[in-house]
């Protein structure tokens, strides 16, 4: 049996702190590899067994895991729960599940690892996309009773999408089939069948029992019809490509470096490639060349620097470079662009709805990205391309999307870091996708605006009034489009030029392919904001009346116009006064269930948190509001 020395344990976020622990002993290798499948599956106990074999845990260690087993339902009589060398979160011991990413460093006479142990359970799909992002090598975990299952599918999906080319299938619990051949063989087909289109290069499947020790660290007597390798036989010898060989330079500036005002360098680390003093580089996304003049560390200047390597480049040229810049060598640019189309894993319970905003962060870049199209999804069963508007937890699926300002990119398979990008809530901040680019879309750089020759200001000018939107929001029967068209009244009445964009007119035409599902009424916003703002560029005053649910899209409208053009008007009416106003009936249709969807009843209604008007219209009348918003106007400059 291979003995194990264990140096260390750590848990989430300390993967770059223990890669560095070891990266000045490279002369014996390291493997960065995770555990994955479906709960219950064994990965931590596996993970145990490795260390618990090499007879190094502490003393005291082992009597508080004796101790503690005895409280576990995953140990039996006498037996040790070998999990809890590893999952040591409260909540993960009390549930016998892993809930966080744990990372453990280990290492026998032949190799290094750092082995990250990821969750099975379908909630935290994301932790185990976080812990694979992270690795080289994947070790996917059947329960030999249950076979492959839809989460063993999904993280092979995930392993593929992340670039793990080669992967061990450790068919544990053996034990429990009474070491069945038939069993073992059986399983091993059906994941090599489903696995064919995913690409990996290599699929080695083992059986094991992590609970007794059969074949992980040394050979099994129960199963002499096997005469492969044990798993960390495998783990020892495996090939991985580390860094894929000849990649072109690229180094993301994530830091403009001032210590004083004499040296002025521009920090990061060299994700591909690598560059020398004196090289011609050309800073993306300006397209400008430049010469390296040094390249610095702590210890003093290099002559070169390459993959991995953490630098402050400076240049000989004076040049106004910031952070999210990308260098790249003059003969292989990245894509500039601000549309792609990227496979994107969904993490978040609410699901993603094409036309709503998020923040897109790179490994130096961050700009509000917008998912224009969802291509199709992934049946992670079958790998089938399913049609579909949305996606929900956990779903992957090709996607377009579009930002609101180029950012410098590289396709996923030919460079992890400049090629992935996550997208944040802009409310929350919560992440809710990980994102990996295909390509740049072509009509992303070949459609330029064009210029024109009369501009928003000279439109406004010959009308003598300020443009803006006036953005009514408020649940049906509040009294949004009654208090607007009288304001529009009143304002035409006073001479000036005006359009109003009403909920139920633009469905008629601009909108009349869309539903009312959350998807097709964010893109209903997103149609309405944008023609609203070609109004305004038009010089008129457009009154905009929409339920307009969702806080997000709002936002999204907001931010299409300029400062002071844009105010949010809340018709604030109880929900009780609207249905008893109900003027076309569509509440006692709702409450019947005969409209799907209908807000305030089946669908959410985000109410308005900083409206510039706040309108309590159960006992004023339209033409009171109309006054109160002629008022506004004219305080603003408007009229």
């Amino acid at each position: 049996m291979a003995r194990l020395t264990v140096v260390g344990t750590d848990q989430e976020g300390a993967g770059e702190r223990l890669a560095a622990r070891v990266a000045a002993e490279e002369n014996r290798g390291l493997l960065r590899f995770l555990t994955c499948g479906s709960v219950d599956d064994g990965k931590s106990t596996l993970i145990g067994r490795l260390l618990y074999d090499s007879a190094l845990v502490l003393e005291d260690q082992l009597e508080s895991l004796e101790r503690d087993s005895k409280n576990t339902a995953a140990s039996g009589a006498g037996e040790i729960d070998l999990s809890l060398l590893v999952d040591g979160l409260q909540a993960e011991r009390e549930q016998g599940i892993t809930i966080d990413v744990a990372y453990r460093y280990f290492s026998t006479p032949r190799r290094k690892f750092i082995v990250a142990d990821t969750p099975g359970h379908v909630q935290y799909t994301r932790n185990m996309a976080t812990g694979a992002s992270n690795c080289e090598f994947g070790v996917l975990l059947v329960d030999a009773r249950q076979g492959v299952l839809t989460q063993t599918r999904r993280h092979a999906c995930i392993l593929s999408l992340l670039g793990i080319r080669k992967v061990a299938v450790a068919i544990n619990k053996m034990d429990l089939i009474d070491f069945d051949q038939a069993q073992f063989e059986a399983i091993t087909e059906e994941f090599e069948e489903f696995a064919k289109p995913l690409g990996f290069d290599k699929i080695t499947s083992i059986p094991v029992s992590a609970l007794r020790g059969d074949n992980v660290a040394s050979p099994s007597a129960e199963m002499h019809w096997y005469h492969g390798p044990t798993l960390l036989g495998h783990l020892e010898t495996v090939e991985v490509d580390r860094k894929q060989t000849g990649r072109p330079f690229r180094f993301p500036v994530q830091w403009v470096n001032r210590p004083h005002p004499d040296f002025r360098g521009y920090a990061g680390t060299v994700a591909s490639g690598s560059v020398n003093a004196g090289d011609e580089v050309v800073i993306h996304p300006s397209g400008k060349s430049v010469h390296v003049a040094r390249i610095v560390t702590a210890d003093g200047d290099l002559d070169t620097a390459n993959e991995g390597d953490a630098v402050t480049i400076t240049f000989a040229e004076e040049v106004d470079v910031s952070r999210g810049n990308v260098l790249a060598v003059p003969e292989a640019a990245p894509s500039v662009a601000d549309q792609i189309a990227a496979r994107i894993i969904w993490f978040d319970e609410e699901a993603m709805l094409p036309g709503r905003s998020y923040t897109m962060k790179t490994s130096c870049q961050a700009t509000t990205a917008t998912v224009s199209s969802l291509k199709y999804k992934l049946n992670v069963d079958n790998l089938d391309h399913v049609a579909g508007k949305t996606l929900e937890l956990n779903e992957v699926g090709l996607c377009n999307l579009t930002m609101a300002k180029p950012i410098v990119i590289d396709p996923y398979a030919e460079n992890a870091e400049t090629g992935s990008f996550i997208l944040i809530d802009r409310f929350t901040n919560a992440t809710v996708a990980a994102g990996m680019v295909e390509f740049a879309l072509q009509r992303a750089t070949n459609v330029q605006w064009q210029e024109l020759f009369v501009d928003k200001e000279a439109r406004a000018d010959l009308k003598a009034q300020k443009p803006c939107v006036l953005w009514f929001t408020g649940l049906s029967g509040s009294g949004k489009s009654t208090i607007a068209n009288t304001l529009e009244k009143r304002l035409h009445s006073l001479g000036r030029h005006t359009y109003m964009l009403d909920g139920d007119n633009v469905r008629h035409g601009l909108s009349k392919d869309l539903g009312f599902t959350d998807a097709d009424r964010v893109e209903n916003i997103r149609r309405v904001a944008e023609t609203a703002k070609l109004f305004v560029d038009a010089g008129l005053i457009v009154m905009v009346s929409f339920i307009s649910p969702f806080r997000s899209e709002r936002r999204m409208a907001r931010e299409l116009l300029g400062e002071d053009e844009f105010v949010e008007v809340y018709v604030d009416t109880p929900l009780d006064i609207c249905e008893e106003r109900d003027p076309k009936g569509l509440y006692r249709k709702a409450r019947a269930g005969l409209i799907r969807n209908f807000t305030g009843i089946e669908s959410v209604y985000e109410a308005p948190e900083d409206a510039e008007l706040d309108l309590k219209t159960a006992n004023a009348t339209p033409e009171a509001m109309a006054e109160l918003l002629l008022s506004e106007l004219r305080k603003r400059h408007v009229v």
